[in-house]
């Protein structure tokens, strides 16, 4: 059995760009940057980034051209694959992680273009009134009732 299973967890490092398909499915394109925390021979702390080419089609293009922008973070599932082109003569590639899955990341706070923050409800009030309790119908169910 073989597998081709890709998860990365990373900012966008740019806006996502959309095109349309000859067949008016939308395309998704951006890239997520991700890093790692490593302890080198000296023993400093070093930070090594990642840049992943990530395409989304469909529906999900939609939505995630919709919502992320440059610097947001973005949980993505998908598959490897490399595309192979012909430009004046050269033989061009790119390997591109396609999503299947994903998650949006932890939205910021107050501000930004995202709207203001969410308000909270406002707690319970103290001491119940008759019509906060719950009525009870009178009749009872019986067994024979119940369809299944």
């Amino acid at each position: 059995m073989y597998l081709n299973k890709v998860l990365l967890y990373g900012n966008l490092t740019r806006d996502p760009e959309v095109r349309a398909l000859p067949s008016g499915q939308q395309v998704a394109s951006f890239s997520l940057a991700t890093n790692r925390t490593y302890t080198n021979k000296e023993g400093q702390k070093q930070e090594a980034v990642e840049y992943h080419n990530v395409v989304a089609f469909g529906r999900q293009a939609e939505l995630i051209a919709q919502y992320m922008k440059k610097g947001r973070p973005l949980f993505v599932e998908g598959r490897i694959q490399t595309r192979s082109w012909e430009k004046e003569g050269q033989k061009q590639y790119r390997t591109e992680v396609v999503v299947d899955n994903f998650q949006f990341g932890p939205s910021p706070m107050a501000g930004g273009d995202r709207g203001p923050a969410p308000q909270r409800a406002s707690p319970p009030k103290a001491g119940k009134t008759k019509d906060d309790e719950v009525q009870y119908p009178e009749e009872t169910v019986s067994a024979d009732d119940i369809p299944f």
